[in-house]
């Protein structure tokens, strides 16, 4: 209402200092685009604000304020706790500053809650959700620890990531560590009827390369030109799956809502999921949640950077024992 009532006054100014209708018009015009100039200018030079697509948007300043007023009331609390106390001390460190900037907190409406996510809320700000940071680093360090391990254990790690915000750095957290990945549409019985899926993936590679070695040359234009286009729908739809040679171990999802069906298939195979949870996401069934903005690009980043950085030293620790292992120096047979 205030905007709106700012805009009246400032069009009877107009209409006041004009010798006419025609001027005022003018002048009222002049001044709606030049502040939806201002506006243009700072969404567009805010990485945050920039991958918000709904309300929060417009309460950003608020939410980063009242979250830093939370952050530092906790550090204080727990520094200031005296000697014996279970108080936990907050280290102070970039972590929870990297997340703020980040809009890691960000929720959405009061009225699109799920109730699984009820702990993890902080609080509620123009009815919006503000999550809380410090649950979300618990989870997060959780969950990193999980992956870790599973990656030094040699297992697989299915990483699903449909939302066109979260397609490109899921991509290349995957290819980066050589784990399968979906960022196209979830195709129903990747996990719970993997023997098909892996055959359509094979049925795939020989098309190439019979394309490769000009094997295809025997065929007709026509034909050629079918098989062409089937590659291309293939790859499209097969092609982060290449890696899963097996069954996968692990689920890590970055958007429940988005991808149920992959989160439905794997509780009916008893697979661990790694999620990140938004304030509107169930929880129930998902073993390592992790409260996090799951819309926001620079939110989504972040994550998936961390989880990413995980798998890789889980691997690097498998190669090093591996390595370990073959060097070591073999007992003397008698």
């Amino acid at each position: 209402m205030a905007g709106r009532t700012d805009f009246h006054l400032q069009f009877l100014l107009c209409r006041t200092h004009a010798h006419d209708i025609s001027t005022g018009a003018v002048c009222f015009g002049v001044l709606m685009v030049f502040r939806m100039q201002i506006l243009l200018h700072w969404y567009q030079n805010n990485t945050v604000l920039t991958a918000l697509q709904d309300i929060r948007f417009y309460h950003i300043i608020d939410f980063m304020n009242d979250t830093a007023t939370q952050t530092n009331t906790l550090a204080a609390n727990s520094l200031s706790a005296p000697q014996g106390t279970d108080t936990p001390v907050i280290q102070e460190n970039g972590e929870l500053d990297a997340m703020m900037k980040a809009g890691i907190h960000f929720g959405h409406a009061k009225s699109k809650n799920h109730p699984s996510m009820k702990p993890y809320i902080y609080g509620i700000r123009n009815t919006i959700s503000v999550l809380d940071l410090t649950e979300t680093k618990k989870a997060l360090e959780r969950a990193i620890d999980f992956l870790r391990q599973t990656a030094s254990d040699g297992k697989m790690i299915l990483f699903v990531g449909t939302r066109p915000a979260a397609r490109a750095i899921v991509r290349e957290i995957a290819q980066k560590t050589n784990m399968p990945f979906v960022t196209e549409r979830w195709l129903g019985g990747t996990m719970t009827n993997f023997s098909v899926i892996r055959q359509r993936v094979e049925y795939l590679e020989r098309l190439e390369r019979e394309r490769k070695t000009g094997e295809m040359e025997k065929y007709t234009k026509k034909e050629r030109i079918e098989k062409t286009k089937e590659i291309e729908r293939l790859e499209k739809n097969f092609a982060g799956l290449r890696a899963m040679t097996r069954q996968a171990e692990v689920l890590c999802v970055v958007n429940i809502g988005e991808d149920q069906t992959a989160v439905r298939e794997a509780r009916r195979k008893n697979i661990p999921i790694v999620a990140l949870a938004d304030t509107n996401s169930n929880i129930t069934g998902i073993a390592y949640p992790i409260p996090s903005n799951d819309d926001a690009l620079p939110a989504v980043r972040y994550m998936m950077e961390r989880i990413g950085a995980a798998v890789e030293e889980g691997i690097r620790n498998r190669s090093m024992r591996k390595h370990e292992a073959e060097t070591a120096p073999q007992p003397a047979k008698i």
